[in-house]
């Protein structure tokens, strides 16, 4: 039975430290927060008095409850006045000396019975554990900011943390309203392990120039549902902040992914912090605002002269090439698309007429409009039907032999002057391209499933694409609603390349018995905001594709860490695919 914890005190009254004692007031805890001095104290009173006001202007807290609330704490300078509390939960800078201290200082007032906590994003709790001499009633408690607000609270055990001491914390916790999940004490826990290596990567990535800021934050946003974009996330946490995080994980795990990348040092170096400075990857309206204004850098021009395109050829009767179809064909184009069999002929334009169907029946699509977008369509098929068409676009299988098999097809048959396209999303574009007598006119058109749903186009570029072509795809999307981001002829373009190397740190974490699928996926859903924890959606996406996509990645990149996770190979071979299968890191038979 987990000892109900009443008096909580809470050294350091900053942003997170006041965050801190308004939940645990709100809570029904009396708190006794803690500051150097007075003035500070003032500060984190502030804060509080700040926060609560508008969580009543909100309607989200009563008065008659905020006055409660502050009649459960009390805020001094004098250290000692924690001496009684059940838990004591340090909230000051992330500093090793200045936590290994105030530990020490904990250890001595405090009685054997406290707990003692940091809240530390990345140090190591074990290492603060042994300042003390209860190392088995030491946690980390790590809240998420802003704490009354986010729902995540990570419970950090070490290897000696009594287990009667982690059931007291997560009693605590769901006491709060909180979603605490357990995890061990290595390098960046479990929500900031898996999200700095990916935020690091989407630095580097642009430090390369593969990619400008706003197409790679747009990639993610619109490619995997995430309510912010990689760097638009750096900006909001703080440069130096994710510099320090990232210093601090790559000191415990050696891991490279973990260093730094330099441009996040020069930035930092520069005090070009992010938000709170008024510049990071993006320039601000002023110091905190989170309104961005446009500068020089955000040049979104593209070179070359569009071509004119009417009419749209499409190979393949997949659900992407299906999709695709409709996705022009309600765009106004003539299509033609290409299947192997007449079966297949009639089965495109059978799931092509349910999906139209559906949307007149929802009222987000007029009779007319329907049927104007199926006149507009004609199945084959006989690829010479596409001799006329301004762009013919490839959606069949993903294998290198059979696309550049077709585009030998393409170049015979295809007019002079046609875009040719794959949607390619991990092979190499410019093998495509080589299979014909004019790879200039070749481009990687990289839609999302669903087509017709997701807006995100990746477009691909080799070192032999004219500007033209570009320019041509990006009037495509224009025209059909889509939002086009551009990058290089390399595996995983934007999305998959940040996106499965994330996913592969997950399936790693659960090998190593670190969390749960389950702690780990809510980690991340409450954590950071994200629609589908890496379970959810590995199994969504399928475990054989993720793995396909990965054994791309490593094969090309040659980096260590994103060697495909042995769990997921395993997994793979079993057949336990996902969804699909109804079984991959969840048994979806049983529900």
């Amino acid at each position: 039975m987990a000892r109900d914890i009443t008096t909580v005190g809470v050294v350091g009254l900053g942003t997170m430290g006041a965050g801190i004692v308004e939940i645990l007031a709100r809570g029904g805890v009396r708190v006794i927060g803690v500051e150097v001095d007075d003035a500070a104290v003032e500060r984190g009173l502030a804060r509080i008095r700040t926060s609560t006001a508008r969580a009543v202007e909100r309607g989200k807290l009563t008065e008659d409850e905020q006055t409660e609330l502050y009649g459960r704490v009390s805020l001094g300078s004098d250290l000692t006045a924690v001496a009684d509390a059940d838990l004591v939960l340090e909230a000051i800078p992330e500093q090793l000396d200045l936590k290994l201290d105030m530990f020490a200082q904990l250890d001595k007032i405090c009685g054997p019975d406290t707990i003692l906590a940091t809240n530390t994003s990345s140090l190591s709790v074990t290492e603060l554990s042994v300042a003390t001499g209860r190392s088995a009633r030491v946690v980390g408690l790590h809240f998420f900011n802003p704490a009354p607000v986010m729902k995540l609270v990570e419970v950090v055990r070490t290897v000696v943390t009594e287990p009667d001491v982690l059931e007291d914390v997560v009693a605590l916790a769901e006491k709060l309203g909180k979603a605490p999940v357990v995890a061990g004490d290595r390098a960046g826990f479990i929500a900031n392990g898996l999200l700095f290596a990916y935020l690091n990567h989407a630095a580097a990535m642009f430090e390369e120039k593969y990619a400008t800021r706003e197409d790679i934050d747009a990639a993610m946003r619109f490619g995997c549902g995430l309510p912010m974009g990689p760097l638009a996330v750096l900006d909001l946490v703080g440069i130096d902040t994710a510099y320090n995080i990232l210093q601090q994980m790559y000191r415990q795990s050696r891991d490279r992914l973990h260093a730094p990348a330099p441009i996040l040092k020069q930035m930092a170096t520069a005090g070009l912090l992010g938000r709170k400075s008024g510049r990071g990857f993006y320039r601000y309206e002023a110091p905190g605002s989170s309104a961005v204004v446009s500068d020089a850098a955000a040049g979104t021009t593209v070179a070359g002269t569009p071509r004119e395109i009417n009419a749209v050829g499409v190979v393949g009767s997949g659900t992407m090439a299906t999709g695709i179809v409709e996705v022009f064909a309600k765009s106004g184009y003539q299509v033609t698309f290409v299947a192997r069999s007449d079966a297949k002929v009639g089965a495109v334009t059978g799931a092509l007429t349910r999906s139209l169907d559906k949307q007149v029946q929802r009222g987000r699509l007029s009779e007319e409009d329907r049927d104007a977008a199926l006149g507009r369509v004609t199945g084959t098929t006989r690829l010479e039907d596409l001799a006329d068409a301004d762009l013919v676009l490839e959606a069949v299988v993903e294998e290198l032999s059979v696309k550049q098999a077709l585009f030998e097809n393409f170049d015979e048959i295809c007019k002079p002057g046609a875009v040719l396209a794959t949607t390619t999303s991990s092979l190499p574009v410019i093998e495509c391209a080589m299979a014909t007598k004019r790879p200039e006119d070749v481009v990687g058109m990289h839609f999302f499933n669903p087509a017709p749903v997701m807006k995100l186009v990746e477009v691909v570029r080799t070192v032999t694409t004219s500007d033209d072509v570009v320019a041509t795809v990006h009037e495509v999307c224009r025209r059909t609603r889509k939002h086009a981001v551009d990058c290089g002829d390399r595996a995983g373009f934007i999305v998959n390349a940040l996106l499965f190397p994330y996913l592969n740190d997950a399936v790693k974490m659960l090998q190593a018995n670190y969390a749960s699928a389950d702690e780990i996926d809510t980690a991340i859903k409450t954590g950071a905001g994200y629609p589908m924890g890496p379970f959810e959606l590995l199994d969504v996406v399928g475990l054989d594709v993720s793995l396909a996509i990965e054994r791309v990645l490593y094969a090309e990149f040659r980096e260590p860490g994103w060697a495909p996770a042995t769990l997921l190979e395993h997994l793979v071979t079993a057949g336990y695919l996902g969804r699909k299968t109804g079984r991959g890191f969840r048994d979806y038979a049983k529900k």
